[in-house]
């Protein structure tokens, strides 16, 4: 990859930072998803001793990339984006995706593969920890951010994505004693 390649790349990813999420900081500033994908990149190398046999690097760079279809459509919160809104996301990413250097391309498709067969322990602990951020995040925000739907959403959402797992499972349940308490004291 010659460095204008490297650097045609590195400006399109530069729109997550100015690319809002529907959650915000615990000083109640929208966040971006570049704020998200470096926070769920950090909860994953964290986790490279509580999974000893899993590739956390793999994990990590699968956290990185994970929204980089957002650079082409914006945020929309996983609750209300569609199927087809959906697809739009993956067909502009892998368009993009493609255009880029043969090795690069090749590696962010095995990557962006896997994620999607979420068949790997390495696949499912990102998709964990993705849903997992936006729980804590939301824990952390003030409650008059939250949207209505969330306050049910942050009770059940992402125990089935965490199931395969005893130590996410503990974590699940640790976020969830979190939203009750902020719940019933804010």
């Amino acid at each position: 990859m010659n460095v204008r390649e490297y650097l045609d790349i590195i400006h399109i990813a530069e729109r997550l930072k100015d690319t809002p999420r529907h959650c915000t900081t615990s000083h109640g500033r929208t966040e971006s998803v570049a704020e998200h994908s470096w926070r769920i990149s950090l909860m994953a190398l964290l986790l490279r001793n509580e999974f000893p046999d899993v590739d956390i690097n793999k994990v990590v760079n699968m956290c990185l990339i994970h929204d980089l279809g957002e650079c082409f459509t914006g945020d929309i919160p996983t609750f209300i984006k569609t199927d087809s809104e959906r697809e739009t996301e993956d067909s502009l990413l892998q368009k993009w995706v493609n255009s880029m250097p043969t090795e690069v391309s090749n590696d962010l498709t095995a990557l962006l593969s896997e994620m999607e067969a979420q068949k790997t322990a390495e696949a499912k602990i990102y998709k964990a920890l993705d849903k997992l951020e936006a729980l804590i995040q939301h824990n952390e925000s003030p409650l008059n951010t939250w949207s209505e739907n969330e306050f049910e959403l942050n009770k059940t959402y992402a125990f089935d994505a965490v199931a395969f797992s005893e130590w996410l499972t503990e974590l699940r349940k640790a976020i969830l004693e979190d939203t009750i308490e902020k719940i019933t004291t804010e």
